[in-house]
């Protein structure tokens, strides 16, 4: 027996929303303000019969609110989460054929509704005093919650859920939901701190005790514990009758009692409450509890509350059992999270009929679970929050492109689940860009500053990929995650050259040149074919800069332009143009260079470019190196600057 969907409508941002869950682990990302904690604060309203309040609304519902009068349809004004559960024949059927309305024995699903209404009867006579519109609001706003109904009901079709159909609608109650759905939370707020001024509070400690007496309360070994505290009340008794004599015969002469005692009380759990820490090391030197990393007090804390939420599980033994963790990567490095996610996985491998929700904005916890386990969430322009099957949908857009989507696959979990969590994305090409575009993004940010409206692009949470000339395999990703994305690639120019033996298209240098290799500027700016007529005067369009991107303003590519006469070819080309009299300067400094001496002698930049370049990768940290112990200051290309200024701002 398993939930197979979660339907939401009208909380927050999600307007109209749809979570297929997975029969074990659902992983639920996406960028920030995306809706993840929405959804389990949603399902904890309900289960817990919390109430809701006017900004639970969403946005276009509480404009309706607003106005709200006799002629308004409170069906449009509420509230809705629908679960469908699946069952099949071997389930105990016991607390779920409360549910179960289609006798068909090859239906094997019920739908079950919680909704929030407007008990619009008894708000409208004190709204009718109000004849300020704002002062209105004001009230709807701080009240609303008194007004607010919510019910449960098993329905057969959607089409019951209509106005004429809802006597169709059979209402049931929160007891009959917690007796087929054991619900779990665990926050992301936990209380943990490391702070001197949480010395007493001893969380863990106090989640050690409790997870204890849990577990214990019932066990017979328990017993002895017992025994020996009664042993000790009766040492204790006989100690306070001493201690205390003056004290208890003032009592009973100033109050004329009879008896008056001081009794030993020692109890069990109380003395473990109060005697058990979590401690670090062996017991003779140790750190107290709240001096420890708050990385290790994190995951202590989830590890026994998740324990204690297997121990509800098992002995409660309900249908569907159902646990929501959000964020469980707080505080804690990458390395620590990997191995997090995969112990708590096996926990949840020893409870059965478990459904996990986890959400999470750690990359590393994403590359350790399988990708079909992922359903990311979209914001669709603060309308509505969308939730997309990862793997299913991204499969289907990669339908023809096996090979691809297998690369994108493998890419993602080895090297960039960063991108699931990223604003925006900037894909360059090699080692030399990906080394100095963070120094280029610096420098931007530092000359523009002065502008109190700039956002700096550095803190726009941004990824930056190296993918050689492979952009266009993430075409279908990027499109799918609705993303700015910035491409900045080499033009890439060839001569075709003809001879005997064949046809070939060697590197050459933009002027004079007749094609491009470049699979990423030839898909995205449709490029016709070489043969054809038309070929020519796109490749020159490519050169002057005129090409664009037509069916979508969230991808540009940018590649050299000419600047002060000279096209570069590649980044180094373009480099070593803006920037050949500090090179010169600095030539002895430089490494990853050969024939440094034609840095003076060469006025050719694209054949200088070729004849001393010898190692990229040393040759870039060689130029960072004198950047940031040198403040040398390099020159940034003109299509560098102009793809900093795009993706800086945000693309309409």
């Amino acid at each position: 027996m398993k939930i197979e969907k979660i339907k939401i409508k009208n909380f927050r941002l999600l307007k109209d929303s749809v979570l297929e869950m997975k029969d074990e682990l659902s992983l639920l990302i996406g960028r920030n303000n995306s809706g993840k904690t929405s959804l389990l604060v949603l399902f904890e309203k309900f289960y817990n019969n919390d109430s809701f309040q006017y900004d639970d609304f969403s946005l276009c519902l509480r404009e309706q609110i607003n106005t709200i009068n006799e002629d308004t349809n409170i069906l449009d004004l509420t509230i809705q989460m629908i679960l469908e559960v699946s069952y099949n024949q071997i389930d105990n059927l016991e607390h779920l054929s409360e549910f179960i309305l289609d006798l068909d024995p090859d239906s094997n699903s019920v739908k079950i509704l919680f909704e929030v209404t407007i008990k619009k009867d008894k708000l409208l006579p004190l709204l009718e005093l109000l004849t300020e519109s704002n002062k209105k609001i004001r009230y709807l706003k701080k009240n609303l919650h008194n007004y607010l109904k919510t019910s449960i009901y098993s329905f057969e079709d959607e089409e019951d859920l209509l106005e004429e159909n809802r006597y169709k609608l059979i209402k049931k109650d929160i007891g009959q939901i917690r007796k087929l759905i054991n619900f779990q939370i665990i926050h992301a707020k936990r209380n943990v701190s490391s702070s001197d001024d949480n010395k007493g509070k001893k969380i863990l400690s106090i989640m050690t005790t409790k997870y204890f007496n849990q577990k214990s309360i019932s066990n017979t070994n328990f017993s002895d514990i017992n025994t020996k505290m009664i042993e000790m009340d009766e040492t204790l008794n006989d100690e306070y009758n001493t201690e205390f004599r003056n004290f208890l015969t003032s009592g009973k002469d100033f109050l004329n009692l009879d008896t008056l005692k001081v009794v030993s009380d020692l109890e069990s759990n109380e003395v473990i409450s109060n005697s058990s820490k979590v401690v670090y090391g062996d017991t003779s030197n140790h750190l107290p509890e709240h001096l420890n990393g708050l990385g290790y007090m994190n995951i202590l804390y989830l590890l026994l509350d998740i324990e204690m939420k297997k121990e509800s599980f098992i002995e409660e033994q309900k249908d569907i059992n159902l646990l929501f963790i959000e964020e469980p990567e707080a505080h804690t490095h990458p390395q620590m999270q990997y191995k997090f996610i995969d112990k708590i996985k096996k926990v949840f491998e020893e409870i059965d009929n478990l459904q996990t929700l986890i959400t999470t904005h750690s990359a590393q916890i994403v590359s350790k679970c399988d990708f079909k386990d992922i359903r990311y969430l979209l914001n669709e322009d603060n309308q509505n929050i969308k939730i997309k099957n990862f793997h299913a949908e991204l499969k289907e857009l990669y339908a023809t492109e096996e090979e691809e989507f297998q690369f994108i696959e493998q890419y993602l979990t080895l090297q960039a689940s960063e991108l699931f969590f990223a604003n925006k994305i900037i894909f360059i090409e090699g080692t030399t860009e990906k080394m100095l575009l963070p120094y280029y993004i610096n420098k931007f940010d530092e000359e523009k500053i002065i502008d109190p409206n700039y956002v700096p692009i550095s803190s726009q949470n941004i990824s930056i990929l190296e993918v050689g000339a492979n952009a266009e395999a993430f075409d279908k990703l990027v499109r799918f995650f609705d993303i700015q994305t910035l491409i900045i690639t080499d033009i890439d120019t060839t001569l075709k050259t003809t001879n005997p033996s064949g046809t070939t298209y060697p590197a050459h240098k933009v002027d004079g040149a007749t094609h491009t290799s470049n699979a990423t500027i030839k898909k995205y700016f449709n490029a016709p074919d070489i043969n054809s007529v038309d070929f020519p005067q796109w490749f020159n369009d490519l050169k002057n800069n005129t090409l664009s991107i037509t069916d979508t303003s969230k991808i540009k590519v940018f590649y050299q332009i000419s600047e002060d006469s000279y096209h570069a070819r590649s980044f180094e080309d373009a480099f070593i143009k803006v920037n050949l009299t500090e090179l010169i300067t600095q030539k002895d400094n430089l490494r990853g260079l050969q024939n440094k001496i034609e840095l003076v002698d060469t006025t050719e930049i694209y054949d200088l470019t070729e004849r001393i370049l010898k190692k990229k990768s040393d040759f870039a940290f060689s130029l960072l190196y004198l950047a940031l112990s040198k403040n040398i200051e390099w020159g940034m290309p003109l299509y560098i600057k102009n793809a900093l200024e795009w993706i800086q701002n945000d693309a309409s």
